[in-house]
C-alpha cells in the first residue's frame, strides 16, 4: 500500500469522525460511520495474510448489522415521532435499539465477541486505531442520547462489559486480545458514568485514548505480540519494558498513575448518587482486569519466558528513529496526570 493511499484512508477516517461529531441529523451521523467503516477496511486488510481477511470480513458483517440497526431505530422514530434530530430522540424503544446499534459498534458486552477477534488478525497500529479512534464517533452519539436512554441497560451494559472482559483476559496470551478486552473493561466505565455525568465520561475516554496508545507504541518499539515475546523485552530495551511495565499498571488503575484518577472520581460520582452497592460491584470488578495486567507485568519484568534452543531471539533490535515525540507525550500523559486531577475536572465541569 502506497503512501499516497494511506494519507487518502486515514484522511477518510478523520473525515467521518468529524462529521459525526458536526451533524445533528441521524443521516448525517450515519454517513459519518459508513465513511469510518469504509476507510479501515482497505488498512485491515493491507497484510493479505488470511487473519488480515478474517479480521476484515468480520469488522464489515458486525458494523453493517449495527448499522442497518441504527438506521431501522432512527427511522422508526422519525416515522413515529416526526423528529430526525439527535439529541431530540423520544421513543423509547428507538431509544434501545439506538444503545444497542452503538453497544455494538462499541464492542461492549455481550457484543464484544467479535473485537478480540478482529484485534488478533491485524497489526499493532491499525489495533491502536480500532482501539481508540473508531471509538470516538459511536461514543459521541451515544453522549447525546445518554439523557434519554433507560439508565437500567446503560448500567447493564457497563456492569457486564466490566465483569466479561476482565474474566475472558485472566487466560489470554496474545497481547492484541488483551488489549481488545481491556478495551471493553474500560468502555464499561464510561458507559456506567455517562448517564451521570458526561464530562466525567469525556475526560474517562480521553485518558483512555492516551494510555492505549501508550500501549500500543511500546508494543510495536520491542516488536511484541505475544506473552513470550514480551518476556523477552527486557533484553531488547530496559526503558520500553520499563515503561510497559507502568502503562500496565496505569490501565489497571493503580495510585499514583494517571490511570487511576478516571477510576476514583467515577467511584466518587457513583457514591454521590447513592449507588454504593453499584460502585462495590464495579470496583470488584476491576480486579479481574488488575490480575491479567499483572500477570503481564510478572511475565514482562521477573521471568524468561522458556524457549528452544533453535528459536529465533531477536537481541537488540529496538530503533529510536520512529516515533520520538509521540511515544514520550503519550508516556507522560498516560503516567503523571494524577497530582493534576483537581485542575483537570475543574476544566472538565467548565467546559461541558
Amino acid at each position: 500500500m502506497t503512501l499516497l493511499i494511506k494519507l487518502f484512508l486515514i484522511s477518510s477516517l478523520g473525515l467521518g469522525t468529524t462529521l459525526t461529531f458536526m451533524s445533528s441529523h441521524w443521516l448525517l451521523a450515519w454517513i459519518g460511520l459508513e465513511i469510518n467503516t469504509l476507510a479501515i477496511l482497505p488498512l485491515m486488510a493491507q497484510r493479505h495474510h488470511p487473519r488480515a481477511t478474517e479480521a476484515a470480513t468480520k469488522y464489515l458483517l458486525i458494523q453493517a448489522a449495527s448499522t442497518a440497526m441504527l438506521l431501522y431505530a432512527t427511522t422508526f422514530n422519525a416515522w413515529s415521532q416526526g423528529e430526525w434530530n439527535i439529541v431530540q430522540i423520544n421513543d423509547q424503544i428507538a431509544t434501545t435499539l439506538i444503545v444497542l446499534a452503538l453497544a455494538m459498534k462499541l464492542g461492549l458486552a455481550p457484543f464484544h465477541f467479535w473485537l478480540p477477534e478482529v484485534m488478533q488478525g491485524l497489526t499493532l497500529i491499525t489495533g491502536l486505531i480500532l482501539a481508540t479512534w473508531q471509538k470516538l464517533a459511536p461514543l459521541a452519539l451515544l453522549l447525546q442520547i445518554s439523557h434519554v436512554a433507560h439508565p437500567l441497560i446503560l448500567t447493564a451494559l457497563g456492569i457486564t462489559s466490566t465483569l466479561m472482559a476482565g474474566w475472558a483476559g485472566m487466560n489470554q496470551t496474545q497481547l492484541r486480545k488483551i488489549m481488545a478486552y481491556s478495551s471493553t473493561a474500560h468502555l464499561g466505565w464510561i458507559i456506567i458514568i455517562i448517564q451521570y455525568t458526561p464530562h466525567l465520561a469525556v475526560l474517562t475516554l480521553g485518558i483512555y485514548v492516551f494510555m492505549t496508545m501508550t500501549a500500543f507504541l511500546t508494543l510495536k518499539a520491542t516488536s511484541s505480540t505475544k506473552i513470550n515475546m514480551l518476556a523477552q523485552s527486557w533484553s531488547k530495551n530496559p526503558v520500553m519494558a520499563t515503561i510497559m511495565l507502568l502503562i500496565l499498571l496505569s490501565l489497571a488503575g493503580l495510585p499514583p498513575l494517571t490511570g487511576f484518577l478516571p477510576k476514583w472520581l467515577i467511584l466518587e460520582e457513583l457514591t454521590k448518587q447513592a449507588m454504593t452497592a453499584l460502585a462495590t460491584l464495579i470496583a470488584m470488578s476491576a480486579l479481574l482486569s488488575l490480575y491479567f495486567y499483572m500477570r503481564l507485568c510478572y511475565s514482562s519484568t521477573l521471568t524468561l519466558f522458556p524457549s528452544m534452543t533453535m528459536l529465533k531471539i531477536s537481541w537488540r533490535r529496538f530503533y529510536t528513529k520512529k516515533a520520538k515525540i509521540l511515544l514520550p507525550t503519550a508516556t507522560a500523559v498516560a503516567l503523571i496526570l494524577l497530582p493534576l486531577a483537581p485542575l483537570i475536572t475543574a476544566l472538565t465541569r467548565y467546559y461541558s
